[in-house]
């Protein structure tokens, strides 16, 4: 554990250390000798030498104690290092904590509740939705690095997110429940009907449609691709629509959207005054291949290439079919309940270097108990030489 300061210059401040000095100085030389005539006929002796003397020494140390803990307060220092490295358990509230213990054989870790706070074990957690895979997160960036995280939660976890969570270690994840459990059977997805209306210079792109819809339908009875110019009427079904058409969009077009729908637009096709789009795919260098924005209750997305394999070489690459699918794809549901054991959080996440121990509070404190004792004794020694 070391001391260290986030502002340094602030140590600078404890030149002031000079004002309480002066300030005793200033008032003992206000002490002016008192001539008595029984003592002018006296011979005068030579003055001894004078030496520098504090008068209410008490006061003056309390003073310049008050002073340092100012400047170190602007300093803003904190404690590093020092750290528990401990094992940590984290033990979800509806789980037996005795048959926890009973299951993990650490003396030495520490026990706490997987709740807001993460009050220790022996303590009443607190209660509330919230999603246990952002207490994870908080949980693996507040430890440090090379401490081993052993979690304990019951068969079905609540307002769980829709992926599992990702942490930087690697993660002990123990289930505690009923004994038999039922299987999930994973949902298949949904159908997904895209329509294509697209210029006559487009017409070479709607073969990579088509083999990306025929892979859509691989394990059902083949729908046939809605594909059209674009005079035709718009579908109405609220599937994605790919409009492979230069120029400006349509107002039709763009109400449909507005009203729920989602569009890939070509990459010559314009549409003002949209707000600011995020990238939505990216090739294996970085470049930008789709972006998108919100518009109303539907989606805008725009190819930033054309749509051949000159342009863009990934329409050859046999995950095409699911990136296009995934562009495609509905907002992550909401939080939900899951079973645990397919919940296990996966390593690989982001490290983030453990926070130091402010000590601004504690400094506070000080403070205003200093200042409390320096006036207690100015008080004091003021009535102590009143007449």
């Amino acid at each position: 554990m070391s001391l260290a300061f986030l502002l340094p210059a602030g140590l600078a401040a404890l030149a002031a250390l000079l004002l309480p000095l002066l300030i005793h100085l200033a008032r003992r030389s206000e002490q002016r000798p008192t001539a008595f005539a029984a003592l002018r006929w006296l011979r005068q002796k030579p003055k001894p030498r004078h030496r520098i003397r504090f008068d209410e020494w008490p006061l003056l140390l309390v003073r310049l104690l008050l002073v340092a803990l100012l400047a170190l307060l602007l300093a803003r220092p904190v404690l590093t290092g020092g750290e528990s490295d401990a094992p940590y358990v984290a033990v979800a509230p509806g789980v037996d904590v005795q048959a926890a213990r009973a299951q993990l054989d650490a003396a030495d870790a520490r026990w706490h509740w997987l709740a807001p706070g993460f009050p220790r074990i022996d303590e009443v957690p607190a209660n509330g939705a919230i999603s246990p895979t952002s207490l994870l997160r908080e949980l693996d960036a507040g430890l440090p690095a090379d401490v081993a995280l052993t979690v304990f939660v019951p068969d079905v976890l609540d307002n769980a997110d829709g992926e599992r969570v990702r942490l930087s270690r690697r993660v002990d994840w123990r289930v505690l429940g009923a004994a038999q459990q039922r299987a999930s059977t994973p949902t298949p997805a949904a159908p997904l009907n895209m329509s294509v209306r697209y210029d006559q210079t487009r017409a070479s792109s709607l073969r990579y449609l088509r083999a990306a819809h025929a892979a859509w339908q691989a394990d059902k009875p083949s729908a046939p691709l809605d594909v059209a110019e674009p005079t035709q009427p718009l579908p109405r079904s609220k599937g994605p629509l790919v409009w492979l058409v230069p120029g400006p969009v349509p107002a039709q077009v763009q109400e449909w959207v507005r009203q729920g729908g989602t569009v890939l637009l070509d990459s010559e096709a314009a549409w003002p005054d949209l707000p600011e789009r995020a990238a939505m795919w990216r090739d294996d260098t970085g470049a930008v291949l789709v972006d998108g924005t919100a518009a109303g209750r539907g989606r805008v997305l725009q190819l930033r290439r054309a749509l051949v394999p000159q342009a863009m070489p990934q329409l050859l690459e046999p995950s095409f079919p699911t990136r296009l699918r995934a562009l495609f794809a509905p907002a992550p549901a909401e939080p939900k309940r899951v079973p645990s054991r397919a919940h296990a959080p996966i390593e690989g996440g982001p490290s983030f270097p453990v926070a130091p121990h402010d000590l601004q509070p504690w400094l506070v404190g000080l403070i205003a108990l200093m200042f409390l004792l320096e006036r207690v004794l100015a008080t004091a020694m003021r009535r102590a030489v009143a007449p």
